[in-house]
């Protein structure tokens, strides 16, 4: 087998450098990175088999040999070149042939403030116990979301605080608070086996990678119910969807007390995505967030979420904010256009009434709550 020209090494090292937030890596195509939302492919010869082998060969864990991968479909694992960044690689099969995704993960773990979203999200920092979930789709922050708040108890309360991930991604440094990081695969087998033996550890916070099933659900709502609280990361894109899509994981016949018990355990969701800036230069949040106060957890029990929507609409309490209002904020201050703006909704014939100054609950004295 002839030697690979493709360093990938020194490749990760350039697309950190430039500000990349994943990158592409497949057989007869050109490398490729995601910058500020964007695909750019790079001007460098189309990779062969042999420079994927060797990549991938290079990024693997000592854990994993070659004889293993005949078995292997997928892969998450994590990778980190010292002084440089982390990186959380998913390694694939296309077409027969392996491909690469790898998503930079800065050592930096930034504040709520630094990362630009609503003060008001701390909040579900100083909990004691409960469930919050933070969704959104594939890219829009989740996971530094969940790092910013998981650090802001590590610095600011004595608490164990344990993360089941797939794979790990932010690492934290002991503060005020013992941080215990477990991955799935190589600490524990599985999100709901290690959220069991995690009650077992004496945790008062458990941070849960990804709620992708059923079992994992029964986990999260076992360990708040039990006096923790939890963080985790779920795919939709509001809260109304969140709560929905959560019930109908179950039988019809269960889904009555599974609403119940969500209603009595959930403090509160952000459902986030990043909208690009209108000078080009970056992307930056829009949130919507919900509080679940006694009378969200009513409609929650009564499965009329959309009457939250109505409350916040008309007026914001406890400091909740929807997509619309945040995107609308953005627009407001100068930071993205009406276009990009209203692509970006799930409800652009409100929005548009929004920027046309007939909806209410959007003056600029409000706007300065969410910032």
């Amino acid at each position: 087998m002839s030697e690979s020209s493709f360093d990938i090494v020194a490749f990760l090292e350039r697309a950190v450098a430039i500000g990349a937030s994943d990158i592409h890596l497949s057989v007869n195509e050109y490398p490729a990175i995601r910058k500020d939302g964007k695909i750019i492919k790079i001007n460098m010869p189309v990779l062969t088999a042999t420079d994927i082998d060797e990549a991938y060969g290079t990024l693997l864990p000592a854990s994993i040999n070659n004889t293993m991968l005949d078995n292997i479909y997928d892969l998450d694992f994590a990778y980190e070149i010292a002084g440089c960044s982390r990186f959380r690689v998913n390694l694939s099969r296309q077409l027969g042939r392996f491909s690469l995704v790898i998503r930079t993960i800065p050592y930096e773990i930034k504040s709520v403030s630094e990362l630009h979203l609503p003060l008001a999200i701390e909040q579900f920092a100083t909990l004691n116990n409960g469930l919050v979930l933070i969704t959104g789709p594939t890219g829009s922050g989740k996971s530094t979301t969940i790092a910013s708040l998981v650090d802001y108890i590590n610095q600011n309360y004595p608490k164990h605080i344990i993360t089941i991930e797939d794979p790990v991604e932010f690492i934290f440094n002991n503060r005020k608070s013992i941080v215990t990081q477990r991955q799935i695969g190589i600490d524990t087998p599985s999100f709901p086996e290690g959220v069991k033996y995690a009650l077992r550890q004496d945790p008062d916070v458990i941070f849960i990678g990804e709620i992708r099933d059923r079992e994992t659900v029964i986990s999260a709502l076992k360990a708040a119910e039990t006096g923790h609280l939890v963080f985790a990361t779920i795919h939709t894109n509001d809260a109304v969807q969140t709560v929905n899509r959560i019930v109908n994981m179950f039988d019809p016949a269960d889904r009555l007390h599974i609403r119940g018990q969500i209603a009595q355990i959930l403090r509160g969701t952000v459902s986030q995505r990043l909208i690009p800036l209108q000078d080009g230069m970056g992307r930056r949040p829009a949130c919507e967030l919900l509080v679940v106060t006694s009378t969200v957890k009513d409609f929650i029990e009564k499965d009329k979420l959309e009457d939250v929507y109505d409350l916040v609409r008309k007026g914001s309490f406890n400091n909740m904010i929807t997509m619309n209002m945040s995107l609308y904020n953005l627009f407001h201050e100068g930071f993205v256009s009406e276009e990009v703006a209203l692509e970006n909704s799930d409800d652009k014939n409100e929005l548009s009434q929004m920027f046309r100054g007939v909806f209410r609950g959007t003056s600029s004295g409000k706007d300065k709550d969410y910032q």
